[in-house]
């Protein structure tokens, strides 16, 4: 069965026809404007219809669900529900509440959600309690959540693995900058689940590693930024391998243009919910820009950084990045850099740190807008303000996750004023404006800023890391090359039993 395309629009049907009884999702002028979740961005306050860019979110034929009450309610394995009980989830949030009896139920789901509102769970536990009690043939698994980051990408592995295991179903985690072999051969070993970025699930396509037409549920998680990051050719071409009467998820924070031909295309009848910020996803979120002239921006940010607690700093560039956590570390601020220039294990290593205390200043370039959880994050600083409305969006939704409170602060010289009341009102947000100086209480007073210790800071790799010299043994002597080579040997043979 193949998928049609109408010349005026793009339509899906599980029966091959494009009239079926169940429809297509209506949009344009036909499609209704919601006038309490759909107008408003999750959480960061009140707004028009829609963001300036949004498409109206198409109309559901086919009535959706009640919302569920408790995960008890909903129609799921025992072993999930137990799953649940012992990571201490007990309550829903909202778009879990919505869209999970939808879901469950092999309904495709359109789901609007802040980052931190819940939607991993809200597509995870659908996916995995639908593919429980299967088993996947070598490179064809049966279930694929595509994303635009590899630090999401581990997100969702991470949220998502104990929950598979109660279950037995094995993932895996497909994304650029790791071994492509070891991957391999992790589809070859028979995954059930695929996370995902686009790129690298194309090259195993490529290679013959990886089919997708047995995937019967498939996601889209952050599917603005897909569409943002040019990945759009590559997604529609995977989406079009898997099965076509199979079920689709799709969640994104933001609705563009781009994602309305997601939807269009391979979308039936979906179930729609965007979060509403009164329901709870969201406890408190205050959004700052603080007036600063351009020659006290470099006091005022060092001093933000030397806070008590962690927080996140957004630069527009990989060199700034690196040039302003090189200031705070001779300064004595513990602070680590992020951005696509570093290795992914250099990434992993300083999200971890950063996660465990190690480090109290993450500084960051867009990688970082997505994808990041770190639990009481109380502050996010756009040192640069975003270009673009998602862009702040996304930056500040690393706060205030899953009912926490958190600020966002934006730093804006003169020269920036009239572009940042721009880029709120388009994001829908009336932020408090204050004029601060460096060692002002106002400054203090909203981020907790206070003077650096001046007392530079070398930041090391835990001891386990540290790599070791090749051919020496722990006094400093060189091991004769046979016993080497027999190391190697035992050593493989040890990771080969594991």
């Amino acid at each position: 069965m193949n998928r049609t395309r109408n010349n005026d629009r793009y339509a899906r049907t599980r029966n091959g026809s494009a009239d079926s009884g169940r429809g297509g999702s209506r949009f344009g002028s036909s499609a209704p404007r919601r006038s309490t979740g759909a107008s408003r961005s999750g959480g960061y306050g009140r707004r028009p219809a829609a963001v300036q860019g949004e498409f109206a979110l198409p109309r559901t034929i086919t009535p959706a669900l009640p919302a569920a009450e408790g995960f008890a309610d909903l129609d799921m394995p025992r072993e999930l529900l137990a799953a649940l009980g012992k990571q201490g989830v007990t309550v829903p949030f909202p778009i879990q509440a919505a869209t999970l009896p939808n879901s469950l139920a092999g309904r495709d789901v359109l789901g609007r959600g802040r980052t931190g509102s819940g939607k991993t769970l809200a597509f995870g536990l659908a996916l995995l309690a639908r593919t429980a009690g299967r088993r996947a043939e070598p490179r064809q698994p049966l279930g694929l959540i595509l994303v635009p980051t590899r630090e999401l990408a581990q997100q969702v592995t991470d949220a998502l693995t104990p929950y598979a295991r109660s279950v037995k179903l094995r993932l895996a985690t497909v994304v650029g900058g790791m071994s492509i072999g070891r991957q391999a051969s992790a589809l070859r070993g028979g995954a059930e689940v695929v996370v995902a970025t686009p790129g690298r699930l194309k090259d195993l396509i490529d290679r013959g590693e990886c089919r997708l037409n047995q995937v019967s549920v498939t996601v889209l998680d952050e599917a603005d930024q897909m569409a943002d990051m040019g990945f759009m050719p590559q997604v529609t071409a995977l989406l079009d391998q898997v099965r076509p009467e199979g079920q689709r998820m799709l969640f994104s924070a933001t609705l563009d243009r781009n994602v309305d031909l997601l939807v269009r295309r391979y979308l039936t009848d979906p179930v729609v919910h965007s979060v509403d910020p009164s329901a709870g996803a969201v406890t408190t979120m205050e959004h700052h820009v603080l007036h600063v002239h351009g020659a006290d921006k470099h006091a005022a940010t060092t001093e933000i950084a030397a806070r008590d607690g962690r927080v996140i700093m957004f630069l527009d560039t990989k060199h700034a990045v690196d040039r302003l956590t090189q200031d705070l570390l001779s300064s004595g601020v513990r602070a680590a850099a992020l951005h696509g220039g570093k290795s992914q294990p250099q990434r992993t290593r300083t999200l971890t740190q950063f996660k465990t205390g190690h480090v109290n200043v993450l500084v960051a370039t867009n990688v970082a807008a997505r994808g990041i959880h770190v639990d009481n994050l109380d502050l996010v600083v756009n040192v640069d303000p975003p270009t673009d409305h998602k862009d702040y969006l996304h930056r500040g939704g690393r706060t205030a996750r899953a009912g926490e409170s958190g600020s966002v602060v934006t730093l804006v010289t003169p020269s920036q004023r009239r572009g940042m009341v721009r880029l709120m009102a388009d994001a829908g947000i009336r932020p408090q404006t204050t004029q601060v100086n460096p060692g002002d209480e106002a400054l203090s007073r909203i981020t907790g800023a206070q003077t650096p210790t001046g007392i530079p800071v070398v930041i090391t790799a835990p001891v386990a890391e540290r790599p070791k010299k090749r051919g020496a043994t722990s006094r400093g002597r060189r091991r004769p090359a046979s016993a080497t080579r027999r190391a190697g040997a035992l050593h493989s043979t040890a990771a080969a039993a594991a």
